[in-house]
């Protein structure tokens, strides 16, 4: 099984695009989002090309492939806007024979 690993797009249409071009170039069988999805948090600068709503457009329609948990500038408002379950704290992937714990 192949994966895709991304972390703390915090909202950056501009690596979520890079993102979605690797996703593209790699063909994973699953997409794995360890958190900070959408907001950039109270302590950090805006990212390059910050747009959350460019971001959800973008990940939305791999909703069947992605599997995301929690980082700690996710909220719960955005689950309300993303298609794939976001809220998780952790997960458990098996895959060829390991087990995958996968956090923020």
């Amino acid at each position: 099984m192949k994966f895709l690993i991304a972390s703390d797009i915090h909202g950056s249409a501009t690596w979520c695009r890079k993102f979605i071009d690797a996703i593209h170039a790699e063909k994973p069988d699953k997409i794995i989002l360890l958190g900070d999805i959408l907001y950039h948090g109270p302590r950090n600068d805006l990212p390059n090309g910050y747009d959350p709503k460019e971001v959800i457009a973008l990940l939305n329609p791999l909703a069947d492939r992605i599997l995301a948990v929690r980082g700690n500038c996710d909220a719960e408002v955005d689950q309300m806007v993303l298609d794939f379950p976001c809220m998780a704290d952790y997960a458990l992937v098996e895959a060829d024979g390991h087990v995958l714990y996968l956090s923020h």
